[in-house]
Formats: structure tokens, C-alpha cells, sequence
């Protein structure tokens, strides 16, 4: 009765035309970015955070989160059309589907990726509504010492399921988690790391710091990609699958759709492992006349569920625990900081209409995206037509405006700059910057929590040990690092990020 009564609280604050305005332009912008190689959700709300500053909290998070599962649809689009995956959950897609399309299957191939995302979309949000009470429940129990614990094993997580080496991603974190604590010292009320700038006493904004590593950092990177996809593709027509499709498509929706939901609760795993998981997962256990990889349909609905279910399940540790598990809800945490809004187990009970409003939104969103992908689909790929060197600049300008107008100072704009040329070379050795983002966001929250339980304990680290959770939570953290250094996992690790080609 709480859920449903929950539920009625979401859908009476997301049915104004406020709301659902910006529902439908979360939707717009995600399939936009998910069309267009290169530039991705991450960046694209990195880059939209400024505006939410006007905005109040509920339409703020409706629309960055609709920009981000909306991602999932349109990044299928172009990888079914022209074999290009505008974003890297549909790199797999873009095997089978098309193949589908080079045999004139291009309609059902469409239309199987925008129904298994919309199925798993749906059970997903009901996953987020079923499951977020009893975990902020459980985390209401916890004291310092666990709270310090898990987020430890969130950040090893999210080093040891990224993309790279282990040690490098454990780097990131470290630095990401230094540069949390420039600033002044809540406690002492002495500057830290600031270099003797004053400049620097109030800290590094977060929206410095996503701007310049996920906006301008991805911009320098996209440019050295000269290369041009010619649009080939026709017109699509028959966009219904038969009988038959839905035969074959209907065990690979449910199988993604388990798989994204689980992957997307982990830290650091999210929506394009999920993909290639519910793929491998196919190739395996599908039955149908086409084998996975020549064409089949399951190689496209099993993963388009899956990514679309990790997309949005991860909003649960995110909104219950206040622990991001990738670099967008790392960004949705921020957004909500900035909203004077800290995501937790508390969250619920103290903003249910931002909670059960958000849940809401989802259902809504999914069903918008439907309408907007299947239709519009000409209209979506003809944005590859547009140059990157008159798209490239109109963006460094708007962030560049966006932070501005922010904060009024320009050495914030400065440090846009250097973060945007950090972020490119990170890139460049093979450093990947999403850890740093997720040690900066749980920075500030691990010191702490980490002083707290000191102070409980008057000084006394065995705290971390003599608490059972606290102490399980650290031996979990301990075995993830042990396990992945393993060769025999690290190399499968590798393979689960290689090229589809390869897979």
C-alpha cells in the first residue's frame, strides 16, 4: 500500500504541464545525443547542469534523467541504420541489426529495439519502486563505520567493472577524491590544497569539473576523428515485427531485461556492460533460424533491453544510498547538491513528490520515446549530416557561457579550460576520467563519514572491524581487488571490452 500510495503522490506531481514539458524535452535531447557519435550522455549533462540552476528540483532531475535513458533509444537508431552506435551500449546492436537492415529488415529491427527498451524501461521503474523503500529502510540502520565501508566498496567496484586497467581506474578515484577536499576544511576551517589561492577556498565546483573533463574534454577528443559516414541509408518501411518475431524477440527482451536490471544496481557497470553481457548471453542460449551475429533479431532485443533496464535501475542506489553507480549518477548526485537536495535513504521520506515525481516521469518518459524513435526515424538520422566543426564550437561556447553564468567568475572558466585539456590527455593515456568523477562526488561523503566514526569511536580505527556490516562490506572491498588481479579474470575482463568485432 505504501508503493501504490507512493505512486498516486508521483503521478499527481509529474502531470502538470511544467513536468511534462520537460519530460518530452529530456526525451528529445536523449535520442538527439544517442544519435550523434561522440558525444554521449555523460557529456551532454555535464553540460546542462548550469541550467538547471533555474529550474526547481523535480523537472531539473525529470529531464537529465530522461536525457540519459533516452540515450539508449536513439543511440540504436543509427547503429541498426548505418552502423554507427551513437552511444557505446549499442555498439553490439549494431552487428545484427545491421545486417537486418542490409537485408531489408530495417523496420522490425527498429521497432524490436524500441519495444525491448520500452518493456524493460517499464520493468525496471517498477524494479526502482518496489525495491527503493526497503533499502532506505536498511540504510537508515547504518552508523558511520558502515556508511564509510560501503561507499569503500562502491569505489573499488566502480574501479574494478570500468573499462581499463584496475590500477589506473583506482588512480582516478585517488586523484578524484584529493581534489574533493581542496577547499576549507569544514572541521579545522583551514585551506587546504589551495596553494595559498584564495581563489580556491570555497573548493572546485562540481560543475567545473564534469564540464571541463566530460564536455570539453570529449569535444578535443571527437576532433581528432576526421573521419565521415556517408547516409546511405532508404527508407524504412513494414516497422511491425511478424508473429514470428515476437516469437524469437520475446525470450531475448525477458533475458536482457534481467540482466540490465541486475548490472545496472552495480557501481561502475551500467548500460554498455549490460549490453555486451545480454549479448554473450544470446549468442549462447538463442534458438532462432539466424544465428547471433549474421542478423538475428535476438542479437538486437536482448541488449537494447538490457541497456535501457541498467539505465534506469541504477538511479536506485543512486536515489536510496546516494552512491552513483556510473558517471551519470554521479552527475545526477551533483545536480542535486546543487539543489540543496543530498540523495540518501532519507531522500524518500523528506521529497517524496521529487522521489515518486522522478519514478512517475519514467513511465511517461518511455512512453514518449516510443512515439518519438519509430516516427521520426528520417528525422533522426539526418542529424549526421551535421558538420562537428559547427556543432564542436557552438558547444564549448554554451558551456563555457553555462559556467560563467553561474558562478560570475572567470577564473571558474579558467579552470573549465584546464580541466577540458586534464580530461583529453587522461583520455590520451588511457586513463579513463569516470572514476575521478565518482571519487570527487563520494569524496566529501567518505571523509566524513570517516571522521564521524573516529570521533564515535574516540580515535580508534578497529571501528571498521569490530562492526559486523562495516567489516563485511571492507572484506568485500578487499576480495574485488584480489579477485581482479587474477590473470585468469583479467583477461576475460579485457574481452568484454573489446570491439564487437571481436566478440
Amino acid at each position: 500500500m505504501e508503493i501504490l500510495a507512493g505512486l498516486g503522490i508521483g503521478f499527481n506531481a509529474v502531470f502538470s504541464f511544467e513536468n511534462l514539458l520537460y519530460c518530452l524535452v529530456g526525451a528529445i535531447l536523449g535520442t538527439a545525443i544517442g544519435v550523434l557519435p561522440g558525444i554521449g550522455a555523460t557529456a551532454t549533462i555535464a553540460l546542462l547542469l548550469p541550467i538547471t540552476f533555474a529550474l526547481d528540483p523535480l523537472p531539473a532531475l525529470i529531464m537529465l534523467a530522461g536525457i540519459y535513458y533516452g540515450s539508449q533509444y536513439g543511440g540504436s537508431t543509427t547503429a541498426i541504420l548505418v552502423r554507427i552506435p551513437g552511444e557505446g551500449s549499442s555498439v553490439v546492436t549494431a552487428i545484427d541489426g545491421y545486417k537486418m537492415a542490409q537485408k531489408g529488415r530495417a523496420g522490425p529491427a527498429l521497432a524490436t529495439a524500441a519495444l525491448g527498451s520500452l518493456f524493460a524501461g517499464t520493468v525496471a521503474t517498477f524494479l526502482i519502486a518496489l525495491f527503493a523503500l526497503p533499502l532506505s529502510h536498511l540504510a537508515l540502520r547504518f552508523g558511520a563505520a558502515e556508511y564509510f565501508a560501503l561507499i569503500v566498496l562502491g569505489l573499488v567496484a566502480s574501479s574494478t567493472l570500468a573499462h581499463g586497467p584496475v590500477l589506473k581506474s583506482l588512480a582516478m578515484i585517488i586523484v578524484g577524491i584529493m581534489l574533493s577536499m581542496v577547499g576549507t576544511d569544514l572541521y579545522t576551517g583551514s585551506h587546504r590544497l589551495t596553494f595559498g589561492y584564495m581563489a580556491l577556498a570555497d573548493g572546485i565546483s562540481f560543475v567545473v569539473i564534469s564540464v571541463g573533463l566530460f564536455g570539453i574534454g570529449e569535444i578535443i577528443r571527437n576532433l581528432e576523428n576526421t573521419t565521415q559516414q556517408d547516409l546511405t541509408t532508404t527508407r524504412v518501411k513494414g516497422l511491425f515485427p511478424t508473429l514470428r518475431d515476437f516469437r524469437l524477440m520475446t525470450p531475448s527482451i525477458l533475458r536482457g531485461t534481467a540482466i540490465g536490471s541486475f548490472l545496472g544496481l552495480l557501481p561502475g557497470a551500467g548500460a554498455t556492460l549490460s549490453s555486451f553481457a545480454s549479448y554473450s548471453a544470446e549468442k549462447r542460449f538463442a534458438k532462432g533460424p539466424v544465428k547471433v551475429g549474421d542478423g538475428a533479431i535476438e542479437g538486437v532485443a536482448g541488449p537494447e533491453s538490457a541497456n535501457n533496464a541498467a539505465a534506469q535501475t541504477s538511479f536506485i542506489p543512486m536515489l536510496t544510498l546516494g552512491l552513483p553507480a556510473n558517471p551519470v549518477m554521479a552527475l545526477m548526485i551533483g545536480a542535486l547538491i546543487i539543489q540543496g537536495i543530498r540523495p540518501g535513504p532519507t531522500v524518500i521520506s523528506s521529497n517524496p513528490e521529487l522521489f515518486w515525481g522522478l519514478v512517475a516521469s519514467m513511465w511517461i518518459g518511455n512512453i514518449f520515446l516510443v512515439i518519438l524513435n519509430l516516427p521520426l526515424i528520417g528525422l533522426w538520422v539526418r542529424l549526421l549530416l551535421i558538420p562537428y566543426r559547427y556543432l564542436f564550437p557552438a558547444i564549448i561556447a554554451f558551456c563555457m557561457v553555462g559556467v560563467y553564468a553561474v558562478s560570475l567568475s572567470t577564473v571558474e572558466v579558467v579552470l573549465v579550460s584546464f580541466f577540458g585539456l586534464m580530461g583529453y590527455a587522461l583520455m590520451r593515456l588511457r586513463f579513463e576520467p569516470a572514476p575521478l568523477l565518482m571519487g570527487f562526488v563520494l569524496g566529501p561523503l567518505l571523509e566524513e563519514q570517516f571522521r564521524r566514526a573516529l570521533i564515535i569511536s574516540r580515535g580508534d580505527p578497529l571501528i571498521f572491524i569490530e562492526r559486523p556490516i562495516s567489516a563485511g562490506l571492507l572484506g568485500c572491498s578487499l576480495l574485488a581487488l584480489v579477485l581482479m588481479a587474477l590473470p585468469g579474470l583479467r583477461k576475460k575482463r579485457n574481452v568484454v571490452f573489446q570491439e564487437p568485432e571481436s566478440i
